[in-house]
């Protein structure tokens, strides 16, 4: 995801100026051209130099794991730097201790999922409250094999929207032998298969219809792009506070 950001950044003009891996990162200390990921000479560092690494920076934008976030983004948000984040898979400690560290110091943009699409999907979710009771309502998310959380911090969040429009106060993720659905319940199901970049599918289904709406990435380069959008956005913004995608949008 780095790299494909870093390439989409530089096609949009912006200025790379530092560049984080982690330690154990076969680049580390190798530039942007040693590494063959673009024709710069910016030098890839370890987090325990991310103050060099952001010295000239106006915007952080990271996608990483929840740990390293734990650790980096305090040190990011302690030197002024405005953030975007795109990791996902936090206990709700690791992000209470993030929102704490960075809240109050600078602008910040969170969002588990920064393709354009999905934030408008996000938004058209919030209008589901309309449909009739008896309307069924389940997620299905496919990612690639390596992805580590399931389900994927976009299928929590369209719970998260759907549940607070339908009341639902149970999430179930996979069912096997004698298990009706239950009229609480919200179904999130998780696929992980090849080198999927990301699918997420909503169903809608009542007595005699069904609805589907589905989300598909081409491309790793979908984030990046949305990412960036964010990055402008934040560049902007002088009150502290965590935001998200949907002000970015609102912004735009």
């Amino acid at each position: 995801m780095g790299s494909t950001l870093i390439r989409e950044a530089i096609s949009r003009n912006f200025k790379i100026v530092g560049a984080v891996a982690a330690r154990e990162d076969p680049n580390i200390d190798k530039t942007l051209r040693e590494a063959g990921i673009c024709n710069l000479d910016v030098r890839i560092v370890d987090p325990s130099r991310i103050p060099e690494a952001v010295r000239d920076a106006d915007v952080y934008v990271s996608f990483t794991t929840p740990e390293a976030e734990v650790a980096n983004l305090p040190v990011v948000a302690d030197l002024g730097k405005k953030i975007v984040m795109g990791t996902t898979g936090f206990t709700d400690e690791q992000m209470r201790k993030i929102r704490d560290a960075v809240s109050s110091r600078v602008p910040a943009v969170f969002s588990p999922n920064y393709a354009i699409g999905v934030n408008i999907l996000f938004r058209l979710l919030r209008m589901m409250r309309m449909f009739p009771v008896e309307y069924d309502f389940s997620i299905v998310e496919i990612h690639h094999s390596g992805k580590r959380d399931a389900p994927s911090g976009t299928a929590k969040k369209m719970g998260e929207i759907i549940s607070d429009s339908r009341g639902y106060t149970k999430i179930v993720y996979g069912r096997e032998g004698l298990s009706a659905r239950k009229p609480d319940e919200l179904e999130i199901l998780a696929v992980r298969a090849g080198g999927v970049p990301g699918v997420h599918e909503i169903i809608i289904a009542g007595p005699y219809e069904m609805i589907r709406i589905e989300h598909t990435a081409f491309s790793r380069s979908v984030f990046a792009q949305g990412a960036l959008y964010a990055a402008e956005w934040v560049y902007k913004q002088e009150k502290p506070g965590i935001y998200s995608m949907d002000d970015v949008l609102g912004g735009i």
